[in-house]
Parts: C-alpha cells; structure tokens; sequence
C-alpha cells in the first residue's frame, strides 16, 4: 500500500480542475477518466476492478488509510470545499479516480451476439438503473446510440451500482444505422407481443426508445409489450426495460 497522500487545497489546482470536470458529460469525454462514488460501491470496486483506477481522493488521510488501496493508485487528501464539489452524489465517502474504457462501434451489419441492449436513453441516472437490470439479467452488451447518456457520468455511475464494470459498451450512432440492422431486432412498445409469451432468441437487439419520444418511425424490429391493468398510459423507461430483461432470463434460464 502506497504512504503518503498529495495535499490540494484549491479549486484552482490544475488536478482539481480536471477531477471537477469529470462532473459532467464534457469533462468525461475529454480525459477518459470517471469518479466513482459510494460507501457500497468504492470498496466494492476495489476489490473486483482495483486495476482500473489511479487515484483515490478524501478528505483525510486517515479515511485513505481505511480504503485497501492497491500500490498504484495515488493518494490524495483535499480540502473540505474541493471534496465537496467533487461529491456529487453527496456521500462523504472516499472517491475514485477511474479510467474509462474504449467504446468500439457496433456492427450493425453482423448479428447479434447475445442479447446487445440499444440504448437511448439521455437522463443518467435513468440509464444506470437500466444498465443494473442488464448486468442482473444477462445483458453484457450495451448499445449507446446517439444522445444517450454517458455510462460514467456520476449519476449513471450511482444508478449502476458498480454495473458498468460487468459490461461492454458499443457506440450505435444514430437511428439510420440501426434501421438497417441484420439480425433478431425487437423494441419495446405499448403494442405488441406478450414480454411474457414471446419466444426469446438467444441472440437478440432490444431496443429501447428515448425518454417520452420513444421509438423511431420505419424501424423493423418485433414490438413487445408489457401487460398491464391500463391505469396509466406507460411505464417508466427504466421499469420497461427492467420488466423485459427479467422475463427474457426467465425464458432462457428456467428453474
């Protein structure tokens, strides 16, 4: 285990201003690296993925000192102010400094390999609740098509609960790719067959469309649809999916 933590005690600290950036989306994007967030969940990814993050931030070095930190991850203790804006989701707990891995591009032209989840959805913390359900379920493979949400955005990564390291992650592009698809292709909709009584394929694209606009006109996929008592007019997007994948394992996985 690494001794001795780095001191930064500004917001103006250029290690500062680079860790603040991976707030958001951008900052992501731009240095390929995440934050990581959660009592539960830092030990966790210790434990199960330590080799996928570089540094570890608190607000003393004795809450270092806790974490079983692998020797190459850097210690750094910060000020009560500049953790706290690196806190998003308000934990108080240690943060990892994680790198993100590379996003290949689907083939679109070559079926599926298991089940690949498409993905649109553009609220993060909607699209780690799904990519937990998919990790749960047997989903290894996500789709992020275009104005999807950053997997690694805090809140994705709160939502996910460490789900995003049992995953791949592919970049679809926009809906005009996907409609030209080979392969098993289905969607979720408010019409459609059965989630229930449908004979799941073992390799197969479900599709989930966008928070509120929902699926793309002309796209050739098997509608699938969740019965329901009709008091309301849809499910959550999140819900759906969750709905969906649970019924696929139970299809393909009986007792």
């Amino acid at each position: 285990m690494n001794s001795g933590a780095h001191a930064i005690d500004s917001s103006q600290n250029a290690r500062a201003k680079k860790w603040l950036a991976l707030t958001e989306t951008r900052g992501i994007r731009k240095h390929g690296e995440f934050l990581l967030s959660g009592r539960k969940t830092v030990p966790e990814a210790l434990a199960a993925h330590g080799a996928r993050f570089t540094a570890a931030l608190a607000r003393t070095e004795s809450e270092l000192n806790r974490l079983m930190l692998p020797a190459h991850v850097e210690r750094y203790v910060l000020a009560k102010s500049v953790f706290e804006a690196l806190d998003t989701n308000g934990t108080g707990f240690p943060l990892l400094v994680g790198k993100v891995p590379d996003f290949a591009a689907v083939d679109f032209a070559a079926a599926p390999k298991g089940l690949e989840l498409v993905l649109a959805l553009g609220d993060p913390a909607n699209l780690g609740a799904v990519l937990r359900s998919a990790a749960a379920f047997g989903a290894s493979r996500i789709v992020l098509m275009e104005g999807a949400a950053h997997p690694f955005h805090p809140k994705a990564l709160r939502g996910g609960a460490n789900a995003q390291f049992a995953l791949t992650f592919l970049k679809g592009g926009d809906w005009e790719a996907l409609r030209a698809a080979k392969g098993p292709m289905a969607a979720l909709d408010g019409e459609g067959t059965d989630i229930e009584t449908y004979d799941w394929p073992a390799n197969l694209r479900l599709v989930l469309g966008e928070e509120g606009q929902g699926l793309p006109p002309g796209l050739k996929a098997e509608r699938l649809a969740i019965r329901t008592t009709g008091a309301v007019e849809s499910l959550n997007a999140t819900v759906a999916a969750s709905l969906a994948l649970a019924a696929r394992f139970r299809h393909l996985t009986p007792r």
